[in-house]
């Protein structure tokens, strides 16, 4: 497994395809092996060399329980050290719900690291912990920690998300939600890369998502009608065709793509 230090923790990426350098960065339960898992790799691999990371407290990669170690400079610091093992100046990004929230991370700092941004089912605006943390949800309970989990995305989850997220260490994971996530609006008037964001208009965070775009210089918006946080992370086959045609859009300056 190909690894990378950042911070003194070890990140676990992979690489799969061959063209423009794309970054993918999951959300807050997910692995690089859900981007498999729901066809996003097999939709973006042929033209794309997809750079699959492990967000720390995730999959393969390290895994501390300080909720220290999870602020979004971290995040954005370990993006910048695969790209640096890798060699690559600049490259594509692409993150959903905690994955987007750091490609807002490296929007503010390590903006010269990104050509352009896919970001779905995600907002800048400051983010209450809520009942993560030390003396709170702590993850040893694993039964609470869902409970209060789909409580803070107003959702339920279906049987299959709740098998997957139980196997990770969700004393991590409860770490790294743990206090406030601080405000990175700043960033969006600066952010004059092309843009693409995406959210379901049944996603809880659909409102401010949608006010975020209006302060962005260089931004598209798109709709996914009847869509939840869930279920718009898993319809692969919705989002790729507008993700396939921006990319080609950005990559080549014009938009000929053909949706497939």
């Amino acid at each position: 497994m190909p690894y990378v230090y950042s911070q003194g923790l070890r990140i676990h990426y992979q690489i799969d395809g061959d063209g423009p350098p794309l970054v993918f960065q999951h959300g807050a339960t997910s692995t690089l092996q859900t981007w498999y898992d729901l066809g996003y790799v097999d939709g973006l691999k042929q033209d794309y060399r997809c750079i699959l990371i492990d967000i720390r407290g995730r999959g393969a990669s390290d895994k501390p329980h300080d909720p220290a170690a999870y602020d979004f400079s971290s995040y954005a610091a370990d993006v910048v050290a695969v790209l640096d093992a890798l060699q690559i100046p600049q490259a594509l990004y692409f993150g959903v719900s905690l994955g987007g929230r750091i490609g807002f991370a490296m929007a503010k700092y390590a903006p010269e690291r990104i050509q352009a941004m896919v970001l779905g089912e995600t907002h800048p605006y400051m983010r209450p912990g809520g009942p993560f943390g030390p003396g709170k949800i702590d993850g040893t309970d694993a039964e609470a920690f869902i409970t209060a989990f789909e409580a803070r995305l107003g959702e339920r989850f279906t049987p299959e998300k709740k098998a997957i997220t139980l196997a990770h260490d969700l004393r991590a994971i409860a770490a790294s939600l743990a206090g406030d996530r601080p405000s990175l609006e700043e960033v969006l008037p600066t952010m004059t890369m092309p843009c693409l964001l995406y959210c379901g208009d049944a996603d809880a965070q659909f409102p401010k998502v949608q006010e975020c775009v209006t302060h962005m210089p260089n931004a598209t918006f798109v709709v996914l009608p009847g869509q939840d946080h869930v279920s718009a992370y898993e319809r692969s086959d919705l989002v790729l065709p507008h993700i396939t045609k921006f990319l080609h859009t950005v990559c080549t300056g014009r938009d000929t793509a053909t949706v497939r």
